[in-house]
């Protein structure tokens, strides 16, 4: 049973760094590094660069809870410690 507990929290804390590394790339990366770069394309009328930073990291954040959420609803269910 240990050895289970084991392998589920690493697969938990291995989603979240991947997880919480695509929203630091993305918000801090692409909303703030590299904003010039991005700037010399454009995304419904807007410079990419500007669109990360105030809506694209954003939408980013919510998807990425919505793969966590279905994440870990797989992996409860596979170590069957769901509700």
């Amino acid at each position: 049973m240990e050895n289970s507990m084991q392998r589920y929290w690493k697969a938990n804390l291995t989603y979240m760094v991947v997880l919480l590394s695509i929203w630091a790339l993305v918000s801090y990366v692409f909303g703030i590094l590299f904003v010039n770069e991005l700037n010399a394309f454009h995304l419904g009328g807007f410079p990419l660069g500007f669109w990360f930073a105030q809506q694209g990291s954003i939408y980013v954040f919510v998807i990425l809870i919505l793969a966590y959420f279905l994440l870990m609803d797989r992996l409860d269910k596979k170590f069957d410690v769901h509700e």
